[in-house]
């Protein structure tokens, strides 16, 4: 095949494109500035969430002046006057949890006489067991002081009823433990964003142009169909690229951004060779969408009728990457054969530091192939006049 027509063909559309301020909002602006505005937003938001001190009641406590006065002292919770109807309360949000201090316990302790103390929560709401987890630990740590009191008052070892200690080694680099982090993440970005950067394009190259009754003079021109839909299928592929590069080099200085400013603690240590590893083996997978998105865009009628196929196959393309990030979801050869699913699997192994060479060359071959069919399937496609011209 002749690659000046190619070319040509390239040059052409890629200027066209660019000419088009929809194109520079969808490969340009979205990923370089929506995208990072949205992250620096939810990560301000949680961060002035977290600020807050939880709404906590108190309830009973009256002759128990030191473990109340302990309890306020801590000055993580924001305490409301008691209420019969805490439980309401709890459940619709209003306060995070409640506290059940018995009236007599700092007697009852004192007097090494058992009692309970019970905290109510809502079990499932995030802001709710994380106040509980608080007040959790602090009685767990005031009945750790109760029994080293009583240890020493009997002249007793503390080993009496701590016999042992568990201590917990991180064997991974800090490269691998923020390469697992950003295994369940970064995968799923790159996709989004590849199919971001190319639907629009591949819309307004094969149904825009049905449209603007463009086509038939393209088809006109003394170049093989093959080279002109190959040039569409690459110039879809280059504003895809270009929206991955440009999405997570402005991702890339927000979290720089946020970790300087101290809005919140990222981890940023990540290996260069395992980034270059993910940038390389996400090519097959962005020349499989792109095809894709062509393949859909040269089948419909309209630019309306292509976005209506194209959105289910975006949330096709996002599902495989979101079950990709559920934990204890690891490689399987059986898996190494769906798309977009095999290719983040992939990618959450390279980035913890986890080379292994049949699962890179399963993978790879793999989505190759699909990729190589979806441009057939492409050019198929652009062949048939029934598909080009139908009404």
């Amino acid at each position: 095949m002749k690659l000046r027509p190619l070319a040509i063909v390239y040059r052409k559309e890629l200027r066209d494109l660019l000419r088009d301020w929809r194109s520079i909002i969808s490969i340009v602006v979205v990923p370089v500035v929506v995208v990072p505005l949205l992250i620096l937003g939810v990560l301000k938001i949680v961060n002035l969430t977290m600020k807050e001190e939880p709404k906590v009641m108190l309830l009973g406590g009256e002759n128990s002046p030191q473990c109340v006065a302990a309890l306020r002292g801590l000055n993580k919770f924001d305490f409301v006057p008691a209420s019969p109807d805490y439980t309401n309360l709890i459940s619709t949000k209003k306060i995070r949890a409640a506290v059940e201090i018995p009236k007599d316990f700092d007697v009852a302790v004192d007097g090494e006489r058992k009692t309970v103390i019970r905290i109510y929560t809502y079990d499932g709401e995030p802001k709710s067991m994380l106040t509980a987890q608080q007040l959790e630990e602090f009685f767990q740590h005031r009945r750790e002081e109760v029994v080293r009191r009583r240890l020493l008052e009997h002249n007793l070892p503390q080993t009496l009823v701590t016999p042992f200690d568990v201590q917990r080694t991180n064997v991974a680099s800090p490269k691998q433990v923020s390469g697992v982090i950003a295994g369940m993440i970064l995968p799923y970005l790159m996709v989004v964003m590849c199919l971001v950067g190319a639907i629009y394009p591949a819309v307004d190259l094969t149904a825009g142009e049905k449209e603007r009754g463009t086509l038939e003079t393209l088809l006109s021109s003394p170049v093989a169909r093959t080279q002109l839909v190959l040039g569409k299928v690459l110039v879809v592929l280059t504003a895809s690229l270009a929206t991955i590069v440009l999405s997570f080099s402005a991702n890339g200085l927000a979290l720089v951004f946020v970790n300087s400013s101290k809005m919140a603690k990222l981890p940023m240590t990540l290996d260069p060779l395992a980034l270059a590893g993910v940038c390389v083996v996400m090519i097959p997978l962005a020349v499989f969408l792109s095809s894709m998105a062509v393949a859909v865009g040269l089948f419909a009628r309209s630019a309306k009728e292509a976005n209506t196929y194209l959105q289910p196959m975006l949330l096709l393309a996002i599902i495989p990457a979101i079950v990709a990030a559920l934990p204890g979801v690891d490689f399987k050869y059986p898996l190494a054969f769906i798309p977009v699913l095999n290719m983040s699997l992939l990618c959450k192994e390279l980035l913890a530091g986890t080379w292994h060479w049949d699962h890179l060359l399963v993978v790879f071959g793999s989505m190759t192939l699909y990729a190589a069919l979806a441009v057939a399937a492409a050019v198929a496609l652009f062949k048939r006049e029934s598909v080009l011209f139908r009404t």
